[in-house]
């Protein structure tokens, strides 16, 4: 027999206890208890909400030129529409892919050296009674320079003279005397012991005669001495002695030194990992073509071509000299002056050239922007060729005539449908950028291609 199922029991009510003047419902113990004080904030509490704020805030001012048009777009009544505010434009400027063939160079630091230079020096003594050139002066090889008293050598030269006509006139008479020696000798009335002596003595004077013939001309050349020419063409420079000087024979500080000007060399170095490849250019090309630019390396002074190459490599500096020839017809090279010289070691044959400010690197590799007809950037990966100083070729990704942007990429977004661009420049986004000719701006280089107006709009 079951038991009969006890009653569920009585839930226990507690009082409630209205309050008639504020209406709350609370129990009366929860009423009655007065509410626990809140905890006051420590030091590090408020340190790290303040630096969350204002990293919240800096982060919100950095980005906000990408957030903004963002929030813009998604406004109510922000709607793209006629009534709609235009996206934002990020100016840029953009330059044409040429398709050229590109020169690859090295650069070395250079000295103008002159290929020749002369100290002249007096070969006699005396003293100088002409100075015949001004300091500067382009001088041709067998200009007078100076003069030196000729009256000493001429004297000498008189007394040479003297002394071969005297000599000359025993010899003759020693000739007649032989010759009278050989008819006694015939008709047996000389003995040949007085024939062969007579025939000494007119070898005896004919050496004699010749002593003096070359004394005279040792005194012409002395005398011819006294003129001092020109032994190079060149320039003079500042001159070492004055009018009325005494100079002697081989004076080690000379009258004037004379500098070869046209042509000149150019001395510059190269790292020694590049030797091979300026070896294997010269088998495949006698001639290198070498070009020389001012300290800034803006201005070209003169194109020239490789002399020499030296025999060793400088183990201080691991580096190779090398000397280069200009012919120098305008005289901008100067000896001693210093010259950036530029070494031409190979050609890339039909190469997309681009601005290397256009190549951006990525976790993905090299990428450019290219400017669509759209007045929109596209991003688009590359693959990069040899690089030679502001220029970089592209072996694929590319084509001719394609606009890549130089300048403006750090603002681009071209994944937002938002981005937009103008070229820097014109008053209107539906400008377009004029292509420049190949070959225009820096040697060898694509110039950046400057904004034309739409017409009408200018």
């Amino acid at each position: 027999m079951k038991s009969p199922t006890a009653p569920p029991p009585m839930a226990e009510h507690k009082p409630v206890i209205e309050s008639k003047s504020s209406g709350d419902a609370r129990p009366a113990w929860e009423r009655l208890t007065p509410p626990l004080p809140a905890a006051p904030p420590t030091v590090a509490g408020r340190i790290i909400r303040w630096t969350i704020l204002l990293v919240m805030i800096g982060a919100g001012w950095k980005y906000f030129p990408v957030w903004w048009p963002w929030v813009q777009a998604r406004l109510p009544g922000r709607a793209a529409g006629p009534g709609a505010p235009p996206a934002r434009v990020t100016p840029v400027i953009v330059a044409p892919v040429l398709k050229r063939d590109m020169e690859l160079y090295l650069n070395g630091l250079g000295t103008v050296t002159a290929l020749n230079t002369v100290t002249v020096r007096s070969r006699v003594e005396g003293e100088i009674v002409n100075i015949a050139f001004q300091e500067g002066q382009m001088v041709e090889q067998g200009d007078l320079l100076a003069e030196i008293d000729p009256r000493p050598f001429e004297r000498q030269r008189d007394q040479a003279k003297g002394a071969l006509a005297r000599d000359q006139a025993s010899l003759d008479l020693a000739k007649l005397n032989l010759k009278r020696q050989d008819e006694l000798l015939k008709s047996n009335a000389t003995t040949q012991a007085q024939y062969d002596q007579q025939f000494g003595m007119v070898a005896q004077a004919a050496a004699v005669v010749e002593t003096n013939r070359a004394v005279l001309e040792n005194a012409e050349l002395q005398l011819q001495y006294c003129r001092i020419t020109a032994p190079i063409s060149g320039r003079v420079g500042l001159k070492l002695v004055d009018r009325g000087n005494m100079v002697r024979a081989n004076d080690p500080n000379g009258i004037v030194v004379i500098t070869q000007l046209e042509p000149i060399g150019v001395v510059f170095t190269i790292p020694q990992d590049e030797i091979p490849r300026v070896q294997k250019r010269i088998r495949d090309s006698k001639e290198l073509p070498v070009e020389a630019y001012d300290r800034d390396f803006r201005t070209q002074l003169a194109t020239g071509k490789l002399l020499a190459i030296d025999n060793q490599v400088d183990a201080t500096t691991g580096t190779l000299r090398l000397k280069a020839e200009f012919k120098n017809a305008n005289g901008v090279l100067f000896p001693n002056q210093f010259v950036n010289a530029r070494l031409t070691v190979e050609t890339v044959r039909n190469a997309y050239v681009v601005p290397s400010a256009a190549v951006q690197r990525g976790p993905e590799g090299p990428f450019v922007y290219i400017a669509t007809a759209g007045n929109t950037a596209e991003r688009r990966p590359v693959v990069t060729g040899p690089s030679q100083g502001n220029e970089t070729s592209i072996q694929t990704g590319l084509s001719p005539g394609d606009m890549v942007i130089t300048d403006g990429v750090d603002k681009l977004q071209p994944t937002e449908p938002w981005t937009k661009i103008s070229y820097r420049g014109a008053k209107t986004a539906d400008a377009r950028p004029e292509v420049a000719p190949s070959g225009a701006g820096n040697k060898g280089g694509a110039g950046a291609a400057r904004p034309v107006a739409e017409k009408g709009k200018a």
